[in-house]
């Protein structure tokens, strides 16, 4: 991809987020467009290497409109600010989880795992965790997932890395409040993130450093994917 130009549209929009100027400028966001999309579908391909379950998913199934809908929100900007493509075996709205790739100036990272997920659901989740809780911390303590998603548990969306986007303040009903990994059970969601460079996208090359991360997270993703999939 290049990042280059890319990176140079979404300050501009951030700047000028308004429809006339997207107007003077739609021949620049169709060659963005295409050029985000030809790497979402190397993405896929090199995805579905490793992971055969999203071999089917298509550009068109991963990325999402650039028009945000301003119907409920106080803010009225008529485009976003970034790029994204949720790479997913069952769909962008699907509990499955899946890979998420997102481009935003000085806020560019890869993600996966699962998100949004309700209380009957993330009660078996945790009931997973705890009754296997040596296979667990084999596949979130280890070395190269703590070196991609490792990080306090109080980390946000705006650290470097981490996991868990949204955690409980306490224990959550029905289990034990001295549980030696509460920390995996307060969590709302299994999802895990990694911050990279504006820079990281360009040429080819990402695609290896892409798959290094999303290998170190998939074996979360699958244990957590294998109790969900039970619901969907």
């Amino acid at each position: 991809m290049n990042t280059e130009r890319i990176i140079r549209f979404l300050k501009a929009i951030t700047v000028n987020n308004n429809r006339q100027w997207f107007q003077e400028h739609k021949d620049e966001y169709m060659a963005v467009k295409a050029d985000f999309e030809d790497g979402v579908a190397q993405a896929i391909t090199r995805i579905a290497s490793f992971d055969s379950s999203v071999a089917h998913v298509t550009v068109k199934d991963a990325t999402y409109r650039f028009y945000r809908d301003t119907r409920f929100s106080p803010d009225k900007s008529p485009y976003k600010r970034h790029l994204g493509a949720y790479i997913a075996a069952h769909g962008k709205k699907a509990l499955h989880g899946g890979y998420y790739l997102h481009l935003e100036p000085g806020h560019c990272l890869l993600a996966l795992g699962n998100y949004c997920l309700p209380t009957h659901i993330l009660t078996s989740c945790r009931n997973e965790i705890m009754g296997n809780i040596d296979e667990w911390l084999q596949r979130v303590e280890n070395p190269e997932f703590l070196k991609y998603f490792g990080a306090d548990e109080h980390a946000g969306w705006d650290a470097p890395q981490g996991f868990g986007l949204e955690k409980l303040k306490t224990c959550p009903s029905g289990f034990p409040r001295d549980y030696a990994y509460l920390r995996y059970l307060r969590q709302k969601d299994y999802c895990c993130w990694h911050h990279v460079d504006d820079s990281f996208f360009n040429g080819d090359g990402w695609l290896n450093s892409m798959e290094v991360i999303f290998k170190a997270g998939k074996p979360m993703m699958d244990m957590m994917n294998s109790v969900i999939d039970d619901y969907e």
